[in-house]
């Protein structure tokens, strides 16, 4: 015990000249810094990120490192079957979106550190291109998990999850997982690493993989649970 305690009082005396001659931790590294979309996810970012939850403060500085266009939303009563505190509506990113979604502050800004550096980068090393468009399969949906009528709540009902069905490429071309995904070539590959790399920024990330009811999507969500299948 004595020799805790003299450790703990070392560690904190060298934090306190630390702190008196200037030294500070870089932001990145700073779990009370503002997470920044710019700089690529680490071993902070989770917990940054559960900070967004109830701060709507918080969440706009970091929203406003990103290129998402976003409006804030109103909350919904608390009488609501699904109720819906600080919820942003996302317009659109370095791509366009098939149509805006609903999204939970921690959501949204998962969604802006995926595209850049994770959906983007992908795309140009698999595909040499720029993803134009993401299409999706909505976010808030106040219902159980698989639709269920008895059971939890799915992230859905929350807007803290999105599903993913699909990309249109800068020339054109659509890659659709329904198809692409047990086609082999170029697009199957691309659509592996863009799995891999949602891992990097969502808390759960479902796909064909999973089983039969993700065959078309991806399912991106920031609940307690770390998965990646």
């Amino acid at each position: 015990m004595r020799a805790m305690l003299a450790l703990l009082a070392s560690l904190l005396v060298l934090a306190g000249l630390a702190w008196h001659f200037g030294w500070r931790l870089p932001a990145v590294w700073n779990p009370w810094a503002p997470l920044d979309v710019r700089q690529p996810p680490n071993l902070l970012t989770p917990y940054k990120l559960s900070r967004l939850r109830d701060d709507p403060a918080l969440c706009r500085q970091a929203l406003e490192t990103s290129q998402l266009r976003y409006r804030a939303q109103a909350d919904s009563p608390a009488s609501a079957n699904c109720p819906l505190r600080n919820v942003w509506r996302i317009e659109g990113g370095q791509a366009r979106l098939s149509s805006s979604f609903l999204a939970s502050c921690p959501l949204a800004v998962a969604y802006a550190l995926f595209e850049n550096h994770g959906l983007q980068p992908v795309a140009q090393r698999v595909l040499g291109q720029a993803v134009a468009q993401v299409d999706h399969l909505g976010s808030f949906a106040c219902r159980n998990v698989y639709h269920r009528k008895q059971g939890r709540l799915s992230q859905h009902a929350t807007a803290n999850a999105l599903d993913i069905s699909g990309f249109r490429m800068q020339d054109g071309q659509r890659i659709v997982l329904a198809r692409d995904w047990q086609a082999g070539g170029q697009k199957a590959e691309f659509l592996r690493q863009v799995q891999q790399a949602a891992c990097e920024s969502f808390s759960t990330v479902l796909g064909p993989a999973y089983n039969a009811a993700h065959h078309n999507h991806f399912h991106l969500d920031m609940g307690r649970w770390q998965v990646c299948r």
